[in-house]
């Protein structure tokens, strides 16, 4: 059986990117697999959270996979922290990994900075965490973004070397899904930067909860140059501004970037960015609406986390009681 297992973490404002590199994929992927979705409140605190906001985010978060389309009755929506085998497998591939598989991660070097010395040691750990994420509900498929990739590399390498340790293919060899256009979008003040959550530009990202107005204005404010939209994707892919606009346009409106060059080529900004706005208004403005609404009730998202959290403490409990055989630990 095909299983995907994905999450986000519950830290700042979800924004277009979080939409585009993954929510809408995963409203797409329910159709075809069994789907695990997770808010990663225990990936969140590897950096400093305050506790009052993390909780409100982590509500937040599961409002959007809601407000965006997943029917966490068919599928499974809930928050890591109440799932106790996430942390409890992570400590067995803790002893699994191997040092230099963990100092190859270029994640960890960013977010650490210059002073990796005061970083968290959860931080550095932090890929072998999402690998019990993942190996916790023995998921065959993960969709990720380009810079989630060296992360699934490393979940796999602990899978496969767990199952040569023991001696037996216990858990699968996952396998990546990557979708679309825009799959890494940029933020609209840089188009060599990410979208990002930590900007500290509003201005930068186009919020999930944004107005239409406030949606408007980013994108009239959002850089360009002064040139015309190109007519070739040769000259697009030398304009990052430019590119990042049209690969937005590209996949709300579910085309290619070549299809965006065909309708627009030679407009001048000013005429495609008011497309663009009323575009990006029809398509986030119902979510962002219903996730207002879903957040003026705290008790409903709580309940659809928690009976979430059953049903997938349900499946792991049994993988991990296997996994403790496996090594050899006793148990009454």
């Amino acid at each position: 059986m095909s299983l995907i297992f994905s999450g986000i973490q519950p830290t700042g404002n979800l924004h277009l990117g979080n939409y585009l590199g993954a929510l809408r994929n995963f409203v797409r992927l329910q159709d075809s697999y069994d789907c695990i979705f997770c808010v990663v409140d225990m990936h969140a605190i590897t950096l400093w959270q305050e506790p009052a906001e993390l909780g409100k985010s982590t509500r937040e978060v599961a409002a959007a996979f809601l407000a965006a389309g997943i029917d966490a009755r068919k599928h499974i929506l809930f928050n890591q922290s109440q799932v106790r085998v996430h942390a409890q497998l992570a400590w067995i591939f803790n002893c699994v990994a191997r040092i230099g598989w963990l100092n190859r991660m270029t994640q960890f070097k960013e977010k650490a900075g210059k002073d990796r010395e005061n970083a968290s040691v959860g931080l550095y750990v932090y890929p072998v965490l999402m690998a019990a994420d993942i190996l916790a509900y023995r998921a065959t498929h993960v969709p990720v973004g380009d810079d989630q990739k060296q992360h699934l590399e490393l979940a796999r390498d602990i899978a496969q070397k767990f199952n040569n340790d023991f001696g037996q293919p216990f858990f699968p060899i996952i396998e990546p899904i990557i979708q679309g256009e825009a799959t890494r979008v940029m933020s609209l003040r840089d188009g060599m930067k990410k979208m990002s959550k930590s900007d500290p530009s509003d201005y930068s990202r186009i919020n999930m909860t944004d107005s239409a107005e406030t949606i408007a204005l980013k994108i009239r404010k959002a850089k360009t140059d002064p040139h015309p939209l190109p007519e070739t994707l040769a000259e697009l892919e030398k304009r990052p501004e430019a590119d990042n606009l049209v690969g937005i346009y590209a996949a709300l409106s579910d085309k290619t970037r070549e299809d965006v060059l065909r309708e627009f080529a030679g407009a001048q900004f000013s005429a495609f960015k008011g497309a663009l706005s009323d575009l990006a208004v029809a398509v986030l403005g119902p979510i962002g609406a219903e996730m207002q609404r879903l957040m003026k009730d705290p008790g409903h998202v709580d309940r659809v986390l928690r009976d979430g959290a059953d049903r997938a403490t349900a499946l792991a409990e049994p993988v991990l009681a296997e996994v403790e055989r496996i090594v050899g630990w006793l148990k009454p």
